[in-house]
C-alpha cells in the first residue's frame, strides 16, 4: 500500500477545488483496489474550501510553506511508499496495476518510480534522471518515505509504464 500526497500550490485559484477533486476522485479506484491507504493534501495556507474537501474525503490536510511539500506530507504518511501528485493530476488507466507491481517488486537500489507525463522537456529530464539519478522529487513519482526526508543522495529512477494526465 501507499500514501497519496497531493500538493495544491494555490488554494485561492478559482479552479483549485475542481483540480483537487479530480485528483482525489481518481484515487478512489486505488483505494478500492487496495493500493492507496491514505491521502494527504499539502497547501501553503489554510483555505476553508480545501479543509471541507479534506474532511469530506477523509484526507489529512497539512499546511506547509517550505520548499518540500511532498516531504511535509510524507512526514505524517502512514505507508512506506508515497505517491506524489499535484492537484489536477489524474493517473491514466492501468496505474493501479503498474504501481502495485512496482511497490511490491522494487529493488532497494531503485528509489523512485516515475510515471510518464506528456510533456517533451520532461521526457528529456526523465532520461537524464534515469542515467544519473536525481535528488528532486516531482509530481508523478512514487518514492519510499525514508527517501523523502533528508535527501542527501541521488536516487535511481525507474520509468513506469503508466501516465499522468492533467484535468
Amino acid at each position: 500500500m501507499l500514501s497519496a500526497v497531493t500538493h495544491l500550490d494555490d488554494p485561492a485559484d478559482p479552479d483549485a477545488i475542481d483540480r483537487l477533486a479530480d485528483t482525489l476522485s481518481a484515487l478512489v479506484s486505488g483505494v478500492a483496489g487496495g493500493l492507496v491507504g491514505d491521502a494527504i493534501i499539502v497547501v501553503p495556507r489554510e483555505v476553508p474550501a480545501v479543509a471541507t474537501v479534506a474532511e469530506a474525503t477523509g484526507a489529512v490536510l497539512v499546511v506547509h510553506t517550505g520548499n518540500d511539500p511532498f516531504g511535509a506530507g510524507a512526514a505524517i504518511a502512514r505507508r512506506d511508499w508515497i505517491f506524489c501528485l499535484d492537484a489536477g493530476d489524474v493517473p491514466a488507466e492501468g496505474w493501479i496495476r503498474t504501481l502495485d507491481r512496482f511497490v511490491g517488486m522494487a529493488k532497494p537500489e531503485i528509489g523512485i518510480g516515475r510515471l510518464d507525463r506528456p510533456e517533451p522537456l520532461r521526457r528529456l529530464r526523465n532520461r537524464l534522471d534515469r542515467l544519473f539519478g536525481t535528488r528532486t522529487i516531482r509530481a508523478g513519482d512514487v518514492v519510499r518515505r525514508e527517501d523523502l526526508s533528508g535527501r542527501t543522495k541521488r536516487l535511481r529512477v525507474r520509468a513506469l509504464h503508466a501516465r499522468i494526465d492533467r484535468s
